[in-house]
């Protein structure tokens, strides 16, 4: 079996497109049909189901597609380890980050690790918690770092650093007036809070249950997508929000946002690397130490 045929095909499985096979192995859409048509060929068997637009594994396609991945999974390892011996570090690692570390956490760690490694290939994908936590289910990505709490029994979390939710609104707000608010003022404060799915609203869900409140019994004018649009939408509104105060340095520093402490109320939580136990590679490995050190280092 030729190995580029292998990795047309599972290109055309992960992506469940021709077109987009074709765009990410820079070949054109028939010669992706070809390799494809040559596969099928050689197996006896047709790998995918053809419907419209749509295109979907046949039977024989999932398991080829399950040995393919795992493949291709050990042949990275394989280049790592070989480069281990050579003192170098080789081939590529998918990472995925939910929206709060990938905006604010992640960058300088990959800047570092890319200039310690230049020749390994870092791809970075970017989402909630739930969507991060489905691409590692999904095998989309290798390892993935995360927010909030540990939800799939598969997956192994990795504790990284602790973080602080801290609730926040815009100088020219009338409440920044105020020192400290108590929680029963907060149930009549407008609140702009994450989207269903983000760790960030996870969290703020578990330590307001805590004290009695349910995310029913607030205010909520708004769900936004991420702490960008929510520190935009301060600027512009008299609402508060709970954000990282990682998130905030910068606005904080220019006077722009308040911290508002409640009364009784912290909000910790903990960032973790998470991948699927059992699934961990070398290289995954070597990023996790990486980063901690780069982190226990500032």
């Amino acid at each position: 079996m030729d190995d580029f045929r292998l990795k047309v095909f599972y290109s055309v499985g992960k992506n469940q497109s021709f077109t987009k096979a074709a765009s990410e192995l820079y070949i054109t859409q028939p010669a992706v049909t070809k390799h494809i048509k040559l596969l099928e060929e050689s197996l006896g068997v047709r790998l995918f189901d053809r419907k419209g637009n749509f295109i979907t594994l046949t039977a024989a396609g999932e398991v080829l597609y399950k040995y393919a991945t795992e493949i291709f999974r050990l042949y990275q390892e394989a280049i790592f380890e070989i480069g281990t011996m050579k003192n170098q570090f080789e081939g590529s690692l998918r990472l995925g980050a939910s929206t709060t570390i990938g905006q604010y956490l992640i960058s300088p760690i990959l800047a570092s690790f890319h200039g310690k490694f230049p020749q390994i290939e870092l791809t970075l994908l970017n989402g909630n918690s739930e969507f991060i936590e489905k691409a590692v289910l999904e095998k989309s990505i290798d390892l993935g770092i995360v927010e909030g709490q540990k939800h799939h029994s598969s997956l192994k979390y990795t504790d990284f650093m602790e973080d602080e939710l801290v609730a926040v609104v815009h100088s020219k707000s009338k409440y920044a007036k105020f020192s400290s608010i108590s929680l029963e003022m907060l149930l009549e404060i407008p609140l702009v809070l994450r989207e269903r799915g983000s760790g960030t609203l996870e969290v703020i869900e578990l330590a307001l249950k805590e004290k009695g409140i349910k995310l029913t019994n607030l205010t909520i004018v708004m769900h936004l997508g991420s702490t960008e649009s929510i520190k935009s939408f301060l600027e512009h509104s008299q609402a508060m929000s709970f954000v990282s105060i990682r998130a905030i340095q910068k606005e904080l520093l220019h006077q722009e946002l308040k911290i508002i402490p409640i009364e009784n109320l912290q909000m910790l939580r903990r960032f973790s690397f998470v991948n699927l136990h059992g699934q961990q590679d070398k290289l995954a490995t070597s990023f996790i130490n990486f980063a901690h050190r780069h982190y226990n280092q500032k």
